[in-house]
């Protein structure tokens, strides 16, 4: 059996799950809803607070569906109960960003700024205080949405190796090259 897979999905009074026709598991929350389809071989039963999805057999694929799909359905119920917070921060002089509505402007030392829209699903806040970096927050109730536009600003300008500048997730550790000068 799949450690993960096995594990019931706990979830808190406020959120309902809801298990549709074509596999469609539903999540209602205090923050908002979302929907996943779940591969048809995947069995699901709702259990006074608790959500078990169980394999049919130990086939490899079911194997690695079992502990998928589970991981995903306990992202949606952390989502719709306490949301996700991801932060950006710009390393490097002159390196900006302001957000107006869900448009994101960022200068980040090319000779023209980026104009980035951000789904309407999540909350983008930029905040730049004297002394430190520019930091973008997002926020939201959908993990991967949030992991996929956090890449897509970071890969505008990826942190590189030598001085660090760049737009990185804030507390991530860059693995650091040494100049020229190293080798004298």
């Amino acid at each position: 059996m799949s450690r993960i897979g096995k594990k019931p999905v706990e979830f808190p009074a406020g959120v309902t799950i809801t298990i549709g026709a074509d596999n469609v598991v539903t999540v209602k929350g205090p923050k908002g809803e979302l929907k996943q389809v779940v591969d048809r071989d995947i069995k699901m039963e709702v259990k006074d607070g608790s959500l078990e999805l169980v394999r049919p057999t130990d086939q490899i694929r079911h194997k690695a569906m079992h502990g998928l799909y589970r991981s995903l359905v306990n992202n949606m119920v952390k989502g719709v109960t306490d949301g996700y917070v991801k932060q950006l921060e710009l390393v490097g002089v002159g390196f900006k960003a302001a957000s107006t509505g869900n448009i994101l402007d960022l200068a980040l030392g090319y000779s023209h700024n980026i104009i980035f829209e951000i789904p309407k699903e999540l909350k983008v806040v930029t905040s730049q205080e004297k002394g430190q970096n520019p930091i973008i927050t997002l926020e939201g109730v959908d993990k991967q949405l949030i992991g996929q536009v956090c890449a897509k600003i970071r890969g505008l300008r990826k942190p590189e190796p030598y001085k660090g500048k760049g737009v990185k997730f804030k507390g991530e550790v860059l693995r650091r090259k040494a100049g020229k000068s190293a080798g004298k």
